[in-house]
């Protein structure tokens, strides 16, 4: 007989996992393995911390961090490309190992090649992000020059715009920032 029971990865499994240069991350206990992003995906995720900082900076309203991880619970530890999050709650969510330990208000995901990274990224963080709380998720493709915004509505993130280079981003949750789309990606 064949056993049905699904096998489920906890934070504890990745402290077993190679320290190789490869990501790893858990979502809804599913191991979720990417090789080092495309040279483009990196500078994305750069530039949109810069314009996120620079804003932060003015404003010390929060905190901008690429790669920062985000341990939701022992079943789902993501690594997002950028987050930002206010300063009261990263007081209250940061842990000794530097890890966040709830939901950052602002997750950015810049999208990598391939059916597996997107679907990742548009459909399992979507969701987990979605139940986590976290209020507005961007994910941006930098082949196409585009950002896709979900934002918080009655408790679930929706796409409620879809934005091109020549667009400007704005946010409810970023008061007064503003940045052209196409300087995320140039």
């Amino acid at each position: 007989m064949v056993s049905t029971e699904r096998v489920r990865w906890t934070t504890e499994d990745l402290e077993l996992l190679p320290d190789n240069g490869t990501r790893y991350e858990i979502v809804d206990g599913d191991l979720h393995i990417t090789c080092a992003p495309h040279w483009n995906h990196q500078k994305t995720c750069i530039r949109i911390g810069r314009y996120l900082d620079e804003w932060s900076a003015k404003t010390q309203a929060g905190e901008v961090a690429a790669g920062a991880g985000v341990l939701f619970d022992s079943s789902d530890d993501v690594i997002p490309d950028v987050v930002w999050i206010s300063r009261e709650k990263l007081a209250t969510l940061l842990d000794d190992a530097g890890h966040l330990t709830g939901a950052p208000e602002l997750v950015v995901e810049v999208l990598s090649a391939g059916t597996t990274n997107e679907k990742r990224d548009r459909q399992a963080k979507l969701k987990l992000y979605s139940v986590q709380g976290v209020l507005e998720y961007w994910i941006a493709d930098w082949r196409q020059q585009k950002v896709e915004i979900y934002r918080r509505e009655n408790a679930v993130l929706k796409l409620t715009a879809t934005l091109f280079a020549e667009d400007k981003i704005t946010s409810p949750l970023l008061p007064e920032f503003q940045c052209l789309v196409s300087r995320f990606f140039v």
